[in-house]
């Protein structure tokens, strides 16, 4: 696998950035003058409809404390040891897949994510900044890994989460006519810092409330050995682990919009 560490110690800084505002309840600007009106776990299972079941597998996030635990930009080399440790803990994740020198690396992988109950999303192809190419552009980032991912586990994505969490009204209206939605985060360990697993553990265990979702790169050294710790920390605080669609659960992601606790 090639070296990505500088192109990701810069989407990953932006992204923390991001967090740190979405942790303090601020409406974010993620390009230029467009401001992104985000819909929130809560505010989803609020709009299903009325009397809709809200269990989802075996977990009604109306209910239970939940939490989403997602990963980015893999898979790599260190995503079959991730793998085990969550079949091990029980622990379903969301995976934002990237397409070049990822999907295409790894494929087993991608099927093995999808057959242990994983939800296997969008991370576009190559990274290119969404709001930075063109509309045809930005529907072959698309495009491309969600052709990739069908072909391997048999159906298209329907989450994508943009690089650098950067989107606006071509990108939201470009995912909705693609049959997507857009996730972002609100926990980010900044796993790109540092190879310290404690200290990646503690970034997240300070950052976690209900509803949240989970910021990791299993691409980087130390994110996967601080996985086991923190599943079992928030397990300890009366957390459930979920996807994200269980996170929406009895809402169901609607194409276009974008969803961030």
């Amino acid at each position: 696998m090639k070296k990505t560490g500088t192109r990701f110690r810069d989407i990953a800084g932006f992204r923390g950035a991001v967090a740190l505002l979405a942790a303090a309840g601020l409406t974010v600007a993620l390009s230029g003058c467009t401001k992104i009106h985000a819909t929130s776990p809560s505010d989803a299972r609020a709009q299903a409809a009325a009397g809709a079941p809200g269990r989802f597998g075996t977990v009604d996030c109306r209910k239970a404390k939940c939490i989403a635990l997602t990963f980015d930009a893999g898979p790599s080399e260190n995503s079959a040891r991730l793998l085990d440790v969550l079949k091990e803990k029980q622990v379903p994740a969301t995976f934002f897949l990237l397409g070049a020198r990822h999907i295409d690396t790894y494929p087993e992988l991608v099927k093995r994510m999808a057959a242990e109950g994983h939800e296997v999303a969008s991370h576009t192809w190559d990274h290119k900044i969404l709001t930075k190419i063109s509309e045809d552009e930005i529907r072959e980032e698309l495009k491309r890994p969600n052709d990739a991912i069908e072909r391997l586990i048999g159906h298209r994505p329907t989450l994508m989460r943009p690089p650098q969490g950067r989107t606006n009204d071509t990108v939201q209206r470009v995912s909705k006519e693609m049959g997507m939605s857009e996730v972002l985060w609100s926990v980010t360990a900044k796993d790109y810092t540092t190879t310290d697993s404690a200290l990646i553990t503690r970034r997240v265990l300070d950052q976690a409330s209900r509803d949240g979702i989970i910021l990791l790169h299993d691409i980087y050294k130390g994110t996967v050995p601080a996985v086991p710790g923190i599943i079992d920390a928030l397990k300890e605080r009366g957390y459930v682990f979920v996807t994200v669609p269980q996170l929406l659960a009895p809402g169901k992601p609607v194409p276009g919009k974008v969803y961030r606790p």
